[in-house]
């Protein structure tokens, strides 16, 4: 019989034993699973990150979004605690663009596995975040002198570069100079958190 569809037993049977996460790839669900994806790599939990990964994926989640949040949790999350899981992460977003699925799950697996077992350090996120406040809410100042381009010639008699220190020149590659404008002297972003 043409346009009849003939369901057996064993097919009925198949399509009950599976079962469906809900999963909407445009609605609440998918904001939900990755909201919980990325918390569970924050907090350090890989069984966690790969079961919100694998409903991720099994819901038709384009693979190289969930590498993108991977790439941002390494930053955000990880950062200078351990820098290689930028490193880990950008090469596999790199990676699942050149293979794509199926085999693209093992590479996100990985991935998201190293950050979520990565320790962490959010210090470079909150240092970014204060020092954007600042240039935006603040008279911060002008750029030292010493500090300042000198392209063309006869600029340095009006200062530019002039006293400039060049650290290599010293023990240590390093010398105390002020880098930042004078009104923001003392002022610190980037917080020793033990990372």
């Amino acid at each position: 019989m043409t346009g009849c569809i003939h369901i057996t037993n064993e097919i009925a049977a198949d399509c009950i034993q599976r079962r469906k996460a809900v999963f909407d790839k445009s609605g609440d669900s998918h904001y939900d699973n990755i909201s919980a994806f990325i918390k569970s790599m924050r907090g350090s939990d890989p069984d966690a990150t790969v079961f919100y990964l694998a409903r991720a994926l099994d819901g038709g989640e384009d693979p190289m979004f969930i590498a993108r949040r991977i790439v941002i949790c390494a930053s955000e999350d990880v950062g200078l605690a351990d820098p290689n899981a930028l490193v880990v992460a950008t090469s596999a977003m790199q990676a699942v663009n050149m293979v794509g699925m199926p085999e693209a799950r093992i590479i996100l697996s990985e991935a998201a596995c190293y950050v979520a077992l990565a320790k962490k350090s959010n210090a470079s996120y909150m240092a970014i975040n204060k020092a954007l406040e600042d240039v935006s809410t603040k008279d911060t100042g002008e750029i030292p002198m010493h500090i300042r381009n000198a392209p063309a010639e006869g600029m340095s008699q009006f200062g530019y570069h002039e006293g400039y220190k060049y650290p290599h020149d010293y023990p240590g590659h390093w010398v105390e100079q002020q880098y930042l404008p004078d009104k923001m002297v003392g002022t610190k972003y980037l917080i020793d958190d033990d990372s």
